[in-house]
Formats: structure tokens, sequence, C-alpha cells
């Protein structure tokens, strides 16, 4: 089962490098270019599917996204999928990137979107409110 991780929590661990768990960002990558987790990795919730085998996946897997509802189905995803170790531990980040009072980087960065192509919308749980805003 998916649980839910604090924002806190998570800035703790990626304040201590040895401990940072992979963080996938599943918003559209015009959002994740405005603001995302340093470290993270852009895979937009609608094209996880068809990208999922071609990641290397780590042993502990964050998901994020604006608000914490899509990353919990892109989660949930990631769990059941077999290219994950059963053994790994996906999780869900609490409250998104909208709960996240840590720092922040934008632009592409060293960090590329894992597709490389724009997609059209979060997923099947996005929001009303402002498409364009970063969380």
């Amino acid at each position: 089962m998916v649980e839910d991780v604090t924002p806190d929590e998570i800035a703790e661990r990626i304040e201590d490098d040895d401990d940072a768990p992979q963080i996938v960002d599943v918003r559209k990558p015009a959002q994740f270019r405005q603001a995302h987790i340093p470290g993270a990795e852009n895979v937009p919730f609608p094209e996880l599917p068809r990208t999922v085998d071609q990641i290397d996946w780590d042993d502990e897997i964050v998901v994020a996204c604006a608000i914490g509802k899509s990353s919990q189905k892109a989660a949930r995803m990631l769990e059941s999928y077999e290219g994950v170790d059963d053994d790994a531990d996906v999780y869900n980040l609490d409250g998104g990137l909208r709960a996240w009072d840590g720092d922040v980087a934008s632009g592409r960065e060293d960090v590329e979107s894992a597709t490389g192509t724009e997609s059209s919308d979060e997923g099947p749980s996005a929001t009303s409110g402002d498409a364009d805003a970063p969380f």
C-alpha cells in the first residue's frame, strides 16, 4: 500500500544526500520547469504507463504532483509495476508541491523530462484552477 510522506520528512532526507529518495514529479513539463523539488525527475502522469519501463527505479521512490492526488494514483501504478522491485518503497508526497516549503529548483538544469515531450494535463485528478501555476 502506498503511504504518504510529509514534505518535511523529504526535505530532511534531501539535505542528507546519501539518504535522498528518487523523486518523480508527475506534473506537466511547463509546471516542472517553473518550480520543482531539487533532484526530481519529470515524468508527466499521462506518459507514465508508456515510459515506466524506460526508467531505472530506486529502492525508495517519492511521487509528487501539485496537490497529492495524481501522485497518489501514479504511486499506486508504480507500486504494482513489475519493473519496480517488490521490496521497493513507493510514497506519495502528502499535500503535493503546494505543501512543500523547502528549496525549489527551476528550469531544466541538469534534470530533463524522462519523456522529452509536453503533456496536456496532469492526469485524471487534475483540478481546476490556474493550469500554469507551478503548484
